[in-house]
Protein backbone atom coordinates (compact mmCIF):
# COMPACT_ATOMS: atom_id res chain seq x y z
CA UNK A 1 0.00 0.00 0.00
CA UNK A 2 2.55 2.23 1.10
CA UNK A 3 4.87 1.05 -2.32
CA UNK A 4 1.53 2.56 -4.28
CA UNK A 5 0.64 5.86 -2.67
CA UNK A 6 4.38 6.68 -3.36
CA UNK A 7 4.33 5.78 -6.66
CA UNK A 8 1.23 7.83 -6.93
CA UNK A 9 2.43 10.96 -5.75
CA UNK A 10 5.66 10.65 -7.77
CA UNK A 11 3.34 10.35 -10.73
CA UNK A 12 1.12 13.65 -9.38
CA UNK A 13 4.76 15.20 -9.20
CA UNK A 14 6.06 14.31 -12.64
CA UNK A 15 3.06 15.65 -13.80
CA UNK A 16 2.80 18.99 -12.36
CA UNK A 17 6.70 19.88 -12.95
CA UNK A 18 6.23 19.37 -16.66
CA UNK A 19 2.60 20.97 -16.23
CA UNK A 20 4.70 23.98 -15.23
CA UNK A 21 7.86 23.90 -16.80
CA UNK A 22 9.01 27.16 -17.58
CA UNK A 23 9.94 27.49 -21.50
CA UNK A 24 13.36 28.48 -22.71
CA UNK A 25 13.08 32.17 -23.69
CA UNK A 26 14.46 30.68 -27.62
CA UNK A 27 11.17 29.04 -27.33
CA UNK A 28 8.92 32.09 -27.03
CA UNK A 29 7.24 34.23 -29.65
CA UNK A 30 9.06 37.64 -30.03
CA UNK A 31 5.41 39.13 -29.23
CA UNK A 32 3.97 37.54 -26.05
CA UNK A 33 0.44 36.88 -25.59
CA UNK A 34 0.45 38.86 -22.59
CA UNK A 35 1.26 41.94 -24.48
CA UNK A 36 -1.37 41.41 -26.58
CA UNK A 37 -4.10 41.23 -24.34
CA UNK A 38 -2.75 44.35 -22.52
CA UNK A 39 -3.74 46.30 -25.60
CA UNK A 40 -6.89 44.41 -26.00
CA UNK A 41 -7.77 45.45 -22.48
CA UNK A 42 -6.68 48.93 -22.68
CA UNK A 43 -8.13 49.93 -25.71
CA UNK A 44 -11.53 48.60 -23.84
CA UNK A 45 -10.50 50.78 -21.01
CA UNK A 46 -9.26 54.06 -22.74
CA UNK A 47 -10.17 54.20 -26.54
CA UNK A 48 -8.85 57.63 -27.43
CA UNK A 49 -5.86 57.32 -25.51
CA UNK A 50 -2.39 55.15 -27.49
CA UNK A 51 -2.04 52.28 -24.72
CA UNK A 52 1.94 52.65 -23.34
CA UNK A 53 4.52 50.87 -24.82
CA UNK A 54 5.73 47.64 -23.04
CA UNK A 55 9.12 46.38 -23.16
CA UNK A 56 9.06 44.36 -25.42
CA UNK A 57 8.35 46.93 -27.67
CA UNK A 58 11.41 48.32 -27.86
CA UNK A 59 13.22 44.60 -28.46
CA UNK A 60 13.78 43.52 -32.27
CA UNK A 61 12.19 40.74 -32.95
CA UNK A 62 13.79 37.28 -32.40
CA UNK A 63 15.50 35.65 -34.94
CA UNK A 64 13.79 32.40 -35.77
CA UNK A 65 15.61 29.20 -34.32
CA UNK A 66 16.72 27.52 -37.60
CA UNK A 67 15.49 23.63 -38.21
CA UNK A 68 18.77 22.44 -39.26
CA UNK A 69 22.03 23.77 -37.35
CA UNK A 70 24.10 25.85 -39.13
CA UNK A 71 27.75 25.45 -40.18
CA UNK A 72 28.79 28.49 -38.33
CA UNK A 73 28.64 30.74 -34.97
CA UNK A 74 27.63 34.33 -35.34
CA UNK A 75 29.22 35.95 -32.09
CA UNK A 76 29.16 39.20 -31.11
CA UNK A 77 31.88 40.89 -28.40
CA UNK A 78 30.55 43.82 -26.81
CA UNK A 79 31.75 46.31 -24.14
CA UNK A 80 30.57 49.37 -22.39
CA UNK A 81 32.63 51.37 -24.88
CA UNK A 82 33.28 49.77 -27.75
CA UNK A 83 31.67 46.50 -29.74
CA UNK A 84 34.80 44.21 -30.58
CA UNK A 85 33.08 41.25 -32.66
CA UNK A 86 29.98 42.12 -34.27
CA UNK A 87 27.92 38.93 -35.90
CA UNK A 88 31.10 37.29 -37.00
CA UNK A 89 30.87 34.08 -38.18
CA UNK A 90 33.49 31.58 -36.62
CA UNK A 91 33.56 27.76 -36.01
CA UNK A 92 34.22 28.06 -32.40
CA UNK A 93 34.48 30.26 -29.39
CA UNK A 94 35.88 29.38 -25.86
CA UNK A 95 35.18 31.39 -22.86
CA UNK A 96 36.61 31.53 -19.53
CA UNK A 97 33.40 30.48 -17.36
CA UNK A 98 33.36 30.75 -13.62
CA UNK A 99 32.37 26.63 -14.17
CA UNK A 100 35.92 26.14 -16.46
CA UNK A 101 36.67 26.89 -19.78
CA UNK A 102 33.58 26.44 -22.27
CA UNK A 103 33.59 25.85 -25.41
CA UNK A 104 30.68 26.70 -27.73
CA UNK A 105 29.87 25.02 -31.28
CA UNK A 106 26.87 25.89 -33.65
CA UNK A 107 23.74 24.04 -32.39
CA UNK A 108 24.56 24.68 -28.94
CA UNK A 109 21.76 24.29 -26.01
CA UNK A 110 21.04 28.19 -24.94
CA UNK A 111 22.64 28.58 -21.57
CA UNK A 112 23.76 31.54 -19.65
CA UNK A 113 27.43 31.75 -17.85
CA UNK A 114 29.30 34.19 -15.74
CA UNK A 115 32.74 34.67 -17.15
CA UNK A 116 35.89 34.89 -14.72
CA UNK A 117 39.10 36.54 -15.89
CA UNK A 118 40.63 34.52 -18.68
CA UNK A 119 41.26 33.86 -22.29
CA UNK A 120 38.39 34.55 -24.68
CA UNK A 121 40.07 31.85 -27.76
CA UNK A 122 37.98 33.07 -31.41
CA UNK A 123 38.66 29.58 -33.63
CA UNK A 124 38.02 30.74 -37.66
CA UNK A 125 39.44 26.96 -39.60
CA UNK A 126 43.06 27.36 -38.35
CA UNK A 127 43.19 30.80 -37.13
CA UNK A 128 42.55 31.69 -33.30
CA UNK A 129 42.44 35.18 -31.68
CA UNK A 130 42.43 35.27 -28.08
CA UNK A 131 41.25 38.18 -25.87
CA UNK A 132 42.00 38.50 -22.11
CA UNK A 133 38.21 39.21 -20.49
CA UNK A 134 38.16 40.24 -17.15
CA UNK A 135 34.71 39.41 -16.54
CA UNK A 136 31.21 39.77 -17.69
CA UNK A 137 28.56 37.17 -19.12
CA UNK A 138 27.30 34.92 -22.53
CA UNK A 139 24.69 34.33 -23.43
CA UNK A 140 24.16 31.45 -25.80
CA UNK A 141 21.00 31.27 -28.48
CA UNK A 142 19.67 28.42 -30.00
CA UNK A 143 20.14 30.26 -32.86
CA UNK A 144 23.67 29.72 -32.68
CA UNK A 145 24.12 32.56 -31.59
CA UNK A 146 26.52 34.09 -28.68
CA UNK A 147 26.66 37.07 -27.10
CA UNK A 148 29.66 37.58 -24.99
CA UNK A 149 29.20 40.98 -22.72
CA UNK A 150 32.52 41.46 -20.82
CA UNK A 151 33.76 44.94 -19.09
CA UNK A 152 37.04 44.57 -20.46
CA UNK A 153 38.70 42.67 -23.70
CA UNK A 154 42.07 43.27 -25.06
CA UNK A 155 44.04 41.32 -27.60
CA UNK A 156 46.67 39.08 -25.94
CA UNK A 157 49.46 39.79 -27.92
CA UNK A 158 49.08 43.11 -26.70
CA UNK A 159 49.75 42.56 -23.20
CA UNK A 160 53.12 43.83 -21.77
CA UNK A 161 54.64 40.95 -19.75
CA UNK A 162 56.55 43.37 -17.79
CA UNK A 163 53.61 45.30 -16.30
CA UNK A 164 51.68 42.16 -15.63
CA UNK A 165 54.85 40.70 -13.72
CA UNK A 166 55.16 43.96 -11.99
CA UNK A 167 51.14 44.52 -11.06
CA UNK A 168 50.86 40.97 -9.81
CA UNK A 169 54.10 41.97 -7.64
CA UNK A 170 52.70 45.30 -6.11
CA UNK A 171 48.93 43.43 -5.16
CA UNK A 172 50.51 40.62 -3.24
CA UNK A 173 52.41 43.39 -1.54
CA UNK A 174 49.21 45.10 -1.00
CA UNK A 175 47.81 41.72 0.32
CA UNK A 176 50.63 41.50 2.71
CA UNK A 177 50.56 44.64 4.48
CA UNK A 178 46.58 45.17 4.13
CA UNK A 179 45.07 45.68 7.53
CA UNK A 180 41.04 45.78 6.75
CA UNK A 181 39.32 43.13 5.27
CA UNK A 182 38.17 45.79 2.34
CA UNK A 183 41.92 45.95 1.59
CA UNK A 184 42.66 42.18 1.47
CA UNK A 185 39.60 41.67 -1.04
CA UNK A 186 40.69 44.71 -3.45
CA UNK A 187 44.38 43.32 -3.02
CA UNK A 188 43.23 39.46 -3.85
CA UNK A 189 40.46 40.69 -6.72
CA UNK A 190 44.01 42.20 -7.77
CA UNK A 191 46.15 39.22 -7.30
CA UNK A 192 43.16 36.83 -9.16
CA UNK A 193 43.30 39.04 -12.25
CA UNK A 194 47.18 39.58 -12.64
CA UNK A 195 47.49 35.81 -12.03
CA UNK A 196 44.94 34.94 -14.86
CA UNK A 197 46.63 38.29 -17.28
CA UNK A 198 50.14 35.73 -16.46
CA UNK A 199 49.13 32.44 -17.16
CA UNK A 200 47.60 34.08 -20.49
CA UNK A 201 51.10 34.90 -21.56
CA UNK A 202 52.72 31.68 -20.40
CA UNK A 203 50.48 29.33 -21.44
Amino acid sequence: MLRHGSRSLFNRASATSMRWRRQFSSDLPAETAEDTKFVESWKKMNPNMDPPKTPSAYMKPRPPTPANIPSKLTVNLVLPYDSVLSSKEVDMVIVPATTGQMGVLPGHVATIAELKPGILSVHEGNDVTKYFLSSGFTFVHANSVADIIAIEATPVDRLDPNLVQKGLADFQQKLNTASTDVEKAEAQIGIDVHSALNAALTG
